[in-house]
């Protein structure tokens, strides 16, 4: 296993880290995730309280429900997961600044060739809409970050990978941090502790991010 930094650590200039994907699987798998600062430094992160959502608990309000059923978007997964990290990526009114540096997107493209990191996708007429990306390990999702280019695009990814990892076996989806976009839909904050003991318990898991894919080729 590689060396994981204290996630109170500043990033050293002098010694700046390199985010490999086996140091990020290694990383998430006791709950310590990267962020970049505005100039580009890498810092290691393991919020207290710690926000879940709860995958027997999600609530879809009722106008959302109604855009999912009527299917205003074409829902896929990983058809350009680096376009979906760089639109997270970009600047925004509300957030001049990222923390989703080059140096991220570079790793989690690699974390997701080697099939750990994916992205659930709305697409509409062609043209990509919204969405969200993140990692899953064992029986957990760790969401990274969403992006809406059209009105509701990533409320519905995020309704559809709550049905993937319903449907694959999965335990645990940590979104990091609340926010009131993502209250609406259950978040919940749980102290860092008992968030550690939710996650061993997700690494004895074996989710199966593709069952749901199995599901409906089969028809059932």
């Amino acid at each position: 296993m590689p060396d994981l930094p204290n996630p109170s650590d500043r990033p050293n200039p002098l010694n700046p880290p390199v985010l490999t994907p086996d140091l990020l699987l290694a990383a998430y798998r006791i709950g310590v995730f990267p962020m970049a600062d505005p100039d580009g430094e890498i810092g290691w992160y393991a919020p207290d309280p710690r926000a879940v959502l709860p995958l027997d608990a999600v609530r879809v309000p009722k106008t959302l429900a109604k855009t999912v059923r009527r299917g205003r978007f074409e829902v896929v997964v990983d058809r350009d997961f680096e376009g979906t990290v760089r639109a997270c990526a970009a600047p925004a009114p509300d957030r001049p600044e990222t923390w989703i540096s080059g140096e991220i997107v570079e790793a989690y493209v690699a974390l997701h060739e080697r099939g750990h990191a994916h992205s659930v996708e709305c697409w509409a007429d062609g043209a990509f809409a919204g969405g969200l990306y993140g990692v899953a390990l064992r029986g957990a999702f760790f969401g990274e970050s969403m992006v809406t280019r059209v009105r509701d695009a990533s409320k519905v990814a995020l309704v559809a990978l709550v049905e993937r990892l319903r449907a694959g076996g999965f335990v645990l989806l940590d979104t990091q941090m609340s926010t009131p976009h993502l209250a609406r839909f259950g978040v919940v904050e749980i102290p860092r502790r008992r968030f550690e003991r939710r996650l061993a318990a997700a690494m004895a898991v074996d989710g199966d991010w593709h069952a749901v894919d199995r599901i409906g080729s089969d028809g059932r």
